[in-house]
């Protein structure tokens, strides 16, 4: 099992990561009937797309001797109200310029395939941006 979540009421949750122990609250967005005072489901949904990008990329990047350490993901999420869905994820990465144009390809094509990105349904525009950095 990798977590175990538990409904605390008042539209939140708790996340608990089985095997660190770590934990992440979600409430329901204020629009939505929550409180909004944490990360929403869907906000993770998006937030983790940044995550996983930043993660296969560091992996590539450490196989070309390259440091991607201080790359910033900014994370815009759009939903649709009918259905009540994520409709866009939009994500910035800004990353260091010390970077060939060669190894920059490398990475965004790593980035552009990172799990999460694959796992999302076809109607979600995801609208990826790499800024390398001057």
């Amino acid at each position: 099992m990798t977590s175990k979540v538990i409904y605390i009421g008042e539209l939140r949750t708790k996340a608990e990561h089985l095997a660190s122990g770590n934990e992440i609250i979600s409430d329901a967005p204020v629009d939505n009937h929550g409180l909004g005072q944490t990360f929403s489901p869907t906000d993770t949904v998006a937030t983790a797309l940044a995550s996983c990008m930043l993660t296969v990329m560091g992996i590539k990047s450490d196989t070309l001797d390259i440091s991607l350490k201080g790359a910033v993901a900014e994370v815009v999420k759009h939903m649709s109200s009918d259905p009540r869905m994520i409709s866009r994820i939009e994500v910035t990465l800004r990353l260091p310029s010390r970077v060939s144009e060669k190894n920059r390809a490398i990475l965004e094509r790593t980035g552009k395939t990172c799990p999460v990105l694959l796992s999302l349904h076809p109607d979600i525009k995801k609208d990826i941006y790499f800024l390398w950095e001057q």
